[in-house]
Protein backbone atom coordinates (compact mmCIF):
# COMPACT_ATOMS: atom_id res chain seq x y z
CA UNK A 1 0.00 0.00 0.00
CA UNK A 2 2.81 2.44 0.60
CA UNK A 3 4.92 1.38 -2.63
CA UNK A 4 1.53 2.47 -4.19
CA UNK A 5 0.57 5.55 -2.57
CA UNK A 6 4.48 6.77 -3.00
CA UNK A 7 3.81 6.08 -6.82
CA UNK A 8 0.87 7.70 -7.20
CA UNK A 9 2.39 11.16 -5.45
CA UNK A 10 5.12 10.80 -7.63
CA UNK A 11 2.80 10.80 -10.46
CA UNK A 12 0.92 13.24 -9.98
CA UNK A 13 3.90 16.02 -8.35
CA UNK A 14 5.42 15.15 -12.19
CA UNK A 15 2.21 16.07 -13.81
CA UNK A 16 1.74 19.04 -11.37
CA UNK A 17 5.45 20.55 -12.78
CA UNK A 18 4.61 19.91 -16.14
CA UNK A 19 1.14 21.38 -16.32
CA UNK A 20 3.26 24.38 -14.02
CA UNK A 21 6.16 24.31 -16.68
CA UNK A 22 3.64 24.77 -19.55
CA UNK A 23 1.84 27.23 -18.44
CA UNK A 24 3.81 29.79 -16.62
CA UNK A 25 5.28 31.68 -19.70
CA UNK A 26 1.87 32.38 -21.37
CA UNK A 27 0.89 33.33 -17.71
CA UNK A 28 3.92 35.87 -17.41
CA UNK A 29 3.09 37.40 -20.95
CA UNK A 30 -0.24 37.97 -20.13
CA UNK A 31 0.75 39.70 -16.62
CA UNK A 32 2.98 41.48 -19.01
CA UNK A 33 0.96 42.76 -21.49
CA UNK A 34 -1.68 44.00 -18.54
CA UNK A 35 1.04 45.36 -17.18
CA UNK A 36 2.03 47.63 -20.02
CA UNK A 37 -1.63 48.32 -21.20
CA UNK A 38 -2.09 49.73 -17.97
CA UNK A 39 0.77 51.51 -17.61
CA UNK A 40 -0.19 53.52 -20.84
CA UNK A 41 -3.78 53.87 -19.45
CA UNK A 42 -2.19 55.93 -17.05
CA UNK A 43 0.01 58.14 -18.36
CA UNK A 44 -0.18 61.16 -20.09
CA UNK A 45 -1.24 60.98 -24.02
CA UNK A 46 2.83 62.28 -25.04
CA UNK A 47 4.57 59.81 -23.59
CA UNK A 48 6.94 58.55 -26.26
CA UNK A 49 9.27 56.33 -24.09
CA UNK A 50 9.09 54.22 -21.21
CA UNK A 51 11.27 52.93 -18.71
CA UNK A 52 11.89 49.36 -17.22
CA UNK A 53 9.88 49.32 -14.02
CA UNK A 54 12.20 50.99 -10.85
CA UNK A 55 11.71 50.66 -7.60
CA UNK A 56 12.04 53.23 -4.89
CA UNK A 57 12.01 52.59 -0.61
CA UNK A 58 9.14 54.77 1.36
CA UNK A 59 8.32 54.82 4.70
CA UNK A 60 9.59 51.58 5.12
CA UNK A 61 8.06 49.53 1.92
CA UNK A 62 9.15 48.91 -1.70
CA UNK A 63 7.00 50.61 -4.61
CA UNK A 64 7.41 50.16 -8.08
CA UNK A 65 7.21 52.46 -10.95
CA UNK A 66 7.97 53.94 -14.33
CA UNK A 67 9.41 56.68 -15.73
CA UNK A 68 7.99 58.35 -19.34
CA UNK A 69 9.62 60.18 -21.47
CA UNK A 70 8.08 62.50 -24.38
CA UNK A 71 10.34 62.32 -27.96
CA UNK A 72 12.89 65.16 -26.96
CA UNK A 73 13.53 63.22 -23.93
CA UNK A 74 11.95 64.91 -21.35
CA UNK A 75 10.07 63.41 -18.83
CA UNK A 76 6.06 63.74 -18.84
CA UNK A 77 5.13 60.92 -16.15
CA UNK A 78 5.22 58.49 -14.37
CA UNK A 79 3.84 55.48 -12.99
CA UNK A 80 3.07 53.74 -9.31
CA UNK A 81 1.75 50.82 -8.11
CA UNK A 82 0.51 51.19 -4.68
CA UNK A 83 -1.54 48.13 -2.71
CA UNK A 84 -4.30 49.62 -0.25
CA UNK A 85 -6.32 47.23 1.92
CA UNK A 86 -9.89 47.54 1.35
CA UNK A 87 -12.38 45.52 2.45
CA UNK A 88 -11.74 42.56 0.86
CA UNK A 89 -8.50 42.44 0.91
CA UNK A 90 -5.73 44.64 -1.37
CA UNK A 91 -6.19 46.88 -4.36
CA UNK A 92 -3.63 47.29 -5.99
CA UNK A 93 -3.99 50.29 -8.04
CA UNK A 94 -1.26 51.55 -10.61
CA UNK A 95 -1.48 55.01 -10.51
CA UNK A 96 -0.54 57.89 -13.34
CA UNK A 97 1.45 61.05 -12.66
CA UNK A 98 1.85 63.95 -15.07
CA UNK A 99 5.29 65.55 -14.42
CA UNK A 100 3.55 68.33 -12.09
CA UNK A 101 2.55 65.45 -9.72
CA UNK A 102 -1.18 65.83 -11.07
CA UNK A 103 -2.94 62.38 -10.84
CA UNK A 104 -3.36 61.85 -14.62
CA UNK A 105 -5.53 58.72 -14.88
CA UNK A 106 -5.80 55.79 -12.07
CA UNK A 107 -6.13 51.58 -13.14
CA UNK A 108 -7.09 48.90 -11.08
CA UNK A 109 -5.04 45.74 -11.63
CA UNK A 110 -6.84 43.68 -9.06
CA UNK A 111 -9.13 43.59 -6.24
CA UNK A 112 -11.56 41.24 -4.26
CA UNK A 113 -14.12 43.63 -2.91
CA UNK A 114 -18.18 42.93 -2.41
CA UNK A 115 -19.58 42.60 -5.67
CA UNK A 116 -22.08 45.08 -6.91
CA UNK A 117 -20.69 47.19 -3.88
CA UNK A 118 -16.72 48.10 -3.42
CA UNK A 119 -15.77 46.49 -6.93
CA UNK A 120 -17.71 49.49 -7.83
CA UNK A 121 -14.12 51.22 -7.57
CA UNK A 122 -13.11 49.68 -11.30
CA UNK A 123 -16.11 51.52 -12.93
CA UNK A 124 -16.00 54.76 -14.23
CA UNK A 125 -18.65 56.53 -12.59
CA UNK A 126 -16.02 56.32 -9.40
CA UNK A 127 -12.61 56.61 -11.19
CA UNK A 128 -13.16 58.87 -13.47
CA UNK A 129 -13.01 61.52 -10.31
CA UNK A 130 -9.42 61.10 -9.95
CA UNK A 131 -8.58 62.33 -13.60
CA UNK A 132 -6.66 65.99 -13.29
CA UNK A 133 -6.95 65.50 -9.50
CA UNK A 134 -3.99 67.71 -7.77
CA UNK A 135 -2.89 66.16 -4.46
CA UNK A 136 -1.37 69.53 -3.90
CA UNK A 137 -5.11 71.54 -3.72
CA UNK A 138 -7.27 68.85 -2.48
CA UNK A 139 -7.12 66.51 0.13
CA UNK A 140 -7.32 62.83 -1.00
CA UNK A 141 -10.09 61.43 1.54
CA UNK A 142 -13.74 60.77 1.30
CA UNK A 143 -15.69 63.90 2.09
CA UNK A 144 -17.01 61.82 4.87
CA UNK A 145 -13.43 62.17 6.19
CA UNK A 146 -13.69 65.96 5.42
CA UNK A 147 -11.64 65.33 1.76
CA UNK A 148 -12.74 66.03 -2.17
CA UNK A 149 -13.77 61.89 -3.02
CA UNK A 150 -17.05 60.85 -3.65
CA UNK A 151 -17.65 58.08 -1.87
CA UNK A 152 -19.40 54.31 -3.38
CA UNK A 153 -22.32 54.10 -1.81
CA UNK A 154 -22.31 51.84 0.52
CA UNK A 155 -18.86 50.83 0.03
CA UNK A 156 -16.91 53.85 2.59
CA UNK A 157 -14.23 51.28 3.15
CA UNK A 158 -13.50 50.24 -0.10
CA UNK A 159 -12.95 54.16 -1.03
CA UNK A 160 -10.83 54.89 1.81
CA UNK A 161 -8.46 52.52 0.91
CA UNK A 162 -8.73 54.00 -2.47
CA UNK A 163 -8.07 57.37 -1.17
CA UNK A 164 -5.59 56.38 0.84
CA UNK A 165 -3.89 54.44 -1.83
CA UNK A 166 -3.67 57.33 -4.29
CA UNK A 167 -2.26 59.66 -1.16
CA UNK A 168 0.31 56.86 -0.64
CA UNK A 169 1.30 57.15 -4.48
CA UNK A 170 1.25 60.64 -4.31
CA UNK A 171 3.97 60.89 -1.53
CA UNK A 172 5.91 58.18 -3.60
CA UNK A 173 5.86 60.47 -6.48
CA UNK A 174 7.02 63.45 -4.65
CA UNK A 175 10.13 61.14 -3.34
CA UNK A 176 10.84 59.82 -6.71
CA UNK A 177 10.78 63.64 -7.85
CA UNK A 178 13.28 64.21 -5.07
CA UNK A 179 16.17 61.65 -5.86
CA UNK A 180 18.93 62.31 -8.03
CA UNK A 181 17.11 61.54 -11.20
CA UNK A 182 14.48 64.60 -11.16
CA UNK A 183 11.31 64.75 -13.50
CA UNK A 184 11.57 67.74 -15.87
Amino acid sequence: MTICLLAICLVCSALLAGVYALTKAPIDAAAKAKNEAAIMEVLPEGAATIEEERTVDFDGASYTYNLAYDEQGNTVGCAINVSPVGFGGPILIKVGFDANGVIWNTKVLSQAETPGLGAKCVEPAFSEQFKGFDPAQKKLAVKKDGGDVDAITASTITSRAYADGLALAAAVFQAIAQTPMPLN
